[in-house]
């Protein structure tokens, strides 16, 4: 069977919006084609990638225009021909063990269970995922998930392959081997692939063709990777489109590290009474920018939420000093009540959808600073200031979870910001943004700490990293190293 991708003048509105996440679009992707999807935060690239997987959603979930099919039908009349890999780890998980999580999608299909482990232990190891098939997944990073993602993808053997910024939560050596066992699984077969990544670089030895989406419609540019890139790349760069070799200027100068505001002693972190990691012994100051990075699984996330008082330790203490504590008497930030805490230490997660509570972008900003107590005419001033400095005041009245994953992100930074914290952790802060937004939000990142904000981000981004890690913690290596720029 062939898979035959058309869109004719398709868009589709989310419920709710005003705006048209996308509109007029116009191409055809034929059989073995590997297709990486391009454009600006924001201008549909999910939406569309659910689309062809059919799985965006009936007509109480948005409007659709024009017509999309897969071999001349609807692709939600088609279950079974499509694997799909979202932007959130936590949504491809469904089972609680890694082997009945590679087994779901083969046994939707009705495969032979004869057919089904073999199927699952190439998989497994097509992706580089060295477990043991009753490891709770429960217990699994967030770069893990993606390649346990995958590969319960390529144990269904799909026709059309269909990935959303697959590797965007890996580390470095994760991220080859995730574009290297696509490679291999498209080596092995005629499988049509269709990708959407912000790094350009990461999918041009894969890849024999682009298409860009022009933000609120039509196509921008269509064909073959080198031509496009080549002649519209300086273009293509200032709409947000990480051209290769095209670096980002963003220069800033290191911190200077004022008083102590939290300090670990003999910390060991952990979820639910399992260590990860040996102790850590870790000092934030005032005005600082730290980064901390380290592969997959190492802990990363877990620190950062253990010291930013939102997770007990396996071991060993968090300590706030009085200068961040501030009249709270308790030195524990763990014991803080909510109130108490989001004026101190304010945290952005790494799945942003985990932090979003009410029905709207500006709701979701006036949460914060109205448990504070702020007054309403401050609430305002600082919401409005929030939306235009992270380019969202066109979706103020918009639920946050029709955004984009980039939307998402910045809306997820925006909620820390607006009680104005003395420390702020950012898991993954630059995760599914384009160069422009990518930019805008690290230069946001350098005013913070400019002006005395202490930023504690977990990342794998080099180029964030090389800016914004003035004492980078390595995770992985248990080591620290003060950067000076």
């Amino acid at each position: 069977m062939t898979v035959h991708i058309r869109a004719q003048q398709w868009g589709w509105r989310h419920s709710g919006r005003n705006a048209w996440a996308l509109s007029g679009v116009d191409f055809t992707i034929e059989r073995g084609e590997r297709v990486l999807i391009l454009g600006p935060s924001g201008a549909g690239k999910s939406t569309l990638l659910k689309a062809i997987s059919g799985v965006l959603g009936g007509q109480d979930e948005g409007e659709e225009l024009g017509s999309l099919t897969v071999n001349g039908q609807h692709p939600s009349q088609q279950p079974g021909r499509t694997g799909l890999m979202l932007q959130d780890p936590n949504a491809n998980t469904i089972m609680s063990r890694v082997g009945d999580d590679l087994a779901f999608g083969c046994e939707n299909l009705f495969v032979p269970p004869s057919q089904i482990w073999p199927r699952a232990a190439a998989a497994l190891e097509a992706v580089g995922l060295n477990l043991p098939l009753d490891h709770s997944t429960e217990f699994l990073s967030g770069g893990q998930r993606q390649r346990l993602a995958l590969a319960g993808i390529l144990a269904m053997a799909p026709e059309l392959l269909v990935l959303d910024e697959p590797t965007a939560n890996l580390d470095p050596d994760g991220v080859v081997e995730v574009r290297d066992s696509v490679k291999r699984a498209l080596d092995h077969s005629d499988a049509t692939m269709v990708v959407v990544e912000h790094r350009v670089d990461i999918w041009l030895p894969l890849i024999t063709r682009v298409i860009v989406l022009e933000p609120g419609g039509g196509v921008r540019a269509d064909g073959d990777p080198q031509t496009v890139l080549s002649e519209l790349g300086t273009e293509l760069a200032a709409e947000g489109i990480w051209v290769p070799h095209l670096p980002v200027a963003v220069e800033r100068n290191s911190s200077t590290p004022g008083q102590l505001l939290l300090e670990s002693n003999d910390l060991l972190v952990g979820r639910h009474g399992q260590a990860v990691g040996t102790t850590h012994e870790v000092q934030v100051h005032a005005g600082e920018s730290i980064v901390i990075t380290g592969p997959n699984g190492a802990g990363k996330s877990t620190l950062a939420l253990t010291l930013g008082g939102l997770l007990a330790p396996v071991a060993g203490d968090v300590t706030a000093t009085p200068a961040l504590r501030d009249g709270q008497k308790s030195s524990d930030p763990l014991k803080w009540r909510s109130r108490e805490l989001v004026r101190r230490i304010g945290t952005v997660f790494q799945i942003p959808e985990q932090q979003f509570v009410t029905g709207s972008v500006r709701k979701e900003l006036e949460l914060g600073p109205k448990a504070t107590g702020m007054s309403k005419s401050d609430i305002n001033e600082r919401v409005d200031r929030l939306l235009v400095a992270l380019g969202l005041e066109s979706l103020a009245e918009a639920n946050p979870f029709t955004l984009s994953g980039g939307e998402q992100r910045r809306l997820s930074v925006a909620t820390a910001l607006a009680t104005r914290p003395k420390i702020l952790f950012l898991d993954e802060p630059t995760f599914g943004q384009d160069r422009r937004t990518w930019i805008e939000l690290v230069q946001l990142m350098s005013e913070l700490v400019s002006d005395g904000t202490t930023l504690v981000s977990i990342s794998h981004d080099a180029d964030l990293v090389r800016i914004m890690g003035d004492r980078i913690i390595n995770v992985g290596l248990e080591q620290q190293e003060r950067v000076h720029v």
